[in-house]
């Protein structure tokens, strides 16, 4: 005859086992280490390296700000990159960002924003917002805008006279921000 272990002694047991499997674990844990089951062989892509095997990519940086730019808080656009930099008042760029020329473009010199509209139709048709105007050319105001819904224009007709230059949504949004009326604006090449 086998002796019976009341069912309250099977409980404690259970428990006792399961209170250390679980402080075995925390202080795995608390070391770094990972249990790993008796009965799993390493797979190809297992690793006990924490790092990650791919480092994170990184956003190219902007073009510096054009030489002869000029100095201090100003807007720097240039014609042949066709960039615009938000420069603060210690010459630091602290934004850059392609934009889209329209076929008039002006003389490169130092300008200032004038008018500011918060929402226009463009010449083109599209509804554009942010605009600020800076120039005039042969009787062509040019200003900066962005298309209000975040479009990129499609390439100006050649033979249209046209002296918007378009920036990303949230570029003409920063632009805006910047660009309050009088900030100078220098075209360079």
């Amino acid at each position: 005859m086998s002796a019976r272990l009341p069912s309250w002694a099977w409980v404690t047991g259970l428990t006792t086992g399961a209170i250390a499997v679980v402080v075995v674990l925390g202080v795995q844990a608390d070391q770094g280490t990972k249990p790993v089951a008796a009965t799993t062989g390493p797979t190809a892509t297992a690793t006990a390296d924490p790092k990650p095997s791919a480092a994170p990519s990184k956003k190219p940086a902007a073009p510096a700000v054009p030489a002869d730019s000029g100095t201090g808080r100003r807007i720097v656009y240039s014609l042949g990159q066709k960039r615009v930099w938000l420069v603060d008042a210690s010459d630091a760029a602290r934004r850059s960002f392609p934009v889209w020329p329209g076929t008039v473009a002006p003389d490169p010199g130092s300008y200032a924003i004038g008018t500011r509209n918060e929402a226009t139709t463009g010449s083109d048709g599209v509804p554009v917002e942010h605009i600020m105007y800076f120039a005039q050319k042969s009787g062509v105001f040019v200003a900066f805008s962005n298309a209000v819904d975040g479009s990129s224009p499609p390439p100006p007709d050649p033979g249209a006279q046209t002296g918007g230059i378009r920036v990303a949504k949230q570029d003409g949004k920063a632009l805006w921000t910047f660009g309050t009326a009088g900030t100078t604006v220098y075209v360079v090449e």
